[in-house]
C-alpha cells in the first residue's frame, strides 16, 4: 500500500465543541501539523446510519440502515473490503455495529468480541464492545485510553495498513448532560488530553491520521435531523496531503474515497464523493 492511515471517530461531538474545547488538536492546526475542516453528516444523522455511510460512501437511502435498530450486514463495497483487495491489513476497535455491518451479523458475543482472521475479506483484526445495558445513568462505555492503547497494540502486532477506532463516550455524555454544560466541557478536554499522546505515537509509526465524528448533537442532546448542530462537526487531518481551503464544508460521503485514495486502494464505483486530500 502507498501509505498507512488511522481513522478516529469520536461519536456525537458538534462543531462548536471541537473548535472550543479540543486544545491539543487546535494547537496542531495552529502549528501547521494538522489541517481542519467542517464536515456534514448524512441524513438521518443517527449513529448507525452514519457509520454505514462513512465506510461505504453511500447514503442511508441507498445502503438501507435507517437507524440504530436496523443493523445488518451491508452489501455495498466498503473501506475494509477495498483495502483487502489491494492486499492491505485492516483492523477495528469499535462498537459492535461495525463488525455487523462489515464482517458478519448478527453479532455473537463469544465469537465476535475479539477476532484475528488474516484471510477475512474485510476486517482482519477486530476488538469490539457492545455497550449492553446502556442507559442515561449507566453509559456502559469503555475507557477511551484503553481503546487508544488497544488500537496501538493492533498496529504494532499486526502492522495494520488501515485501522479505525470508534468511541461513544462523548455522545453518551452529551445525551445525559447536553453539550453546553460543565460536565461536557470537562469530558471533551479529557478526551483531547487522552488522545493526544497517541497522535504522537501513531505519527511516529508512519500513520496518517483523521480525527472526526459521525454527527453532532443539539441543545437537547439530540441528533438525527437536519440542523447544523446535529449534522456538522470537525475533521482534523495529520499528514502530508493538502486539502481545500478551511472555509469549504466537506460531506461525510467524501471520507471513504478520500481514505482509499490516500492508501492507494481502489475506489469502488459506488463511492461518488469527491476526494478532498491530494
Amino acid at each position: 500500500m502507498k501509505r498507512k492511515l488511522l481513522l478516529i471517530i469520536l461519536d456525537g461531538v458538534p462543531l462548536r465543541n471541537w473548535r472550543r474545547l479540543f486544545g491539543n488538536l487546535e494547537g496542531w492546526v495552529d502549528s501547521g501539523e494538522a489541517q481542519t475542516w467542517t464536515m456534514r453528516a448524512v441524513l438521518p444523522s443517527i449513529s448507525a446510519s452514519c457509520y454505514a455511510s462513512i465506510h461505504t460512501g453511500v447514503t442511508p437511502q441507498e445502503h438501507g440502515c435507517t437507524g440504530n435498530g436496523n443493523v445488518f450486514r451491508l452489501s455495498q463495497p466498503d473501506i475494509f473490503s477495498q483495502v483487502r483487495k489491494a492486499g492491505g491489513v485492516t483492523g477495528a476497535v469499535t462498537h459492535s455495529f461495525w463488525s455487523e455491518f462489515f464482517n458478519r451479523a448478527p453479532f455473537d458475543l463469544v465469537r465476535d468480541i475479539e477476532y484475528d482472521e488474516p484471510q477475512s475479506e474485510t476486517i482482519n483484526h477486530g476488538r469490539f464492545h457492545t455497550m449492553t445495558g446502556y442507559g442515561l445513568i449507566n453509559q456502559m462505555t469503555p475507557s477511551d485510553v484503553d481503546l487508544f492503547a488497544t488500537l496501538t497494540r493492533l498496529c504494532v502486532k499486526n502492522n495494520l495498513d488501515y485501522g479505525i477506532l470508534h468511541t461513544c463516550t462523548l455522545d453518551s455524555m452529551g445525551h445525559r448532560f447536553y453539550h453546553e454544560s460543565q460536565e461536557m466541557d470537562h469530558a471533551c478536554a479529557m478526551m483531547d488530553e487522552m488522545l493526544s499522546p497517541f497522535i504522537h505515537k501513531w505519527r511516529a509509526m508512519g500513520y496518517e491520521i483523521i480525527v472526526t465524528a459521525d454527527h453532532g448533537q443539539d441543545e437537547r442532546g439530540h441528533h438525527g435531523g437536519r440542523s447544523a448542530l446535529q449534522q456538522e462537526f470537525a475533521l482534523y487531518y495529520f499528514g502530508e496531503a493538502k486539502g481545500p481551503g478551511p472555509e469549504e464544508v466537506l460531506h461525510q460521503l467524501q471520507l471513504a474515497p478520500t481514505i482509499l485514495s490516500r492508501l492507494g486502494a481502489p475506489i469502488a464505483e459506488t463511492m461518488k464523493g469527491e476526494v478532498f486530500l491530494s
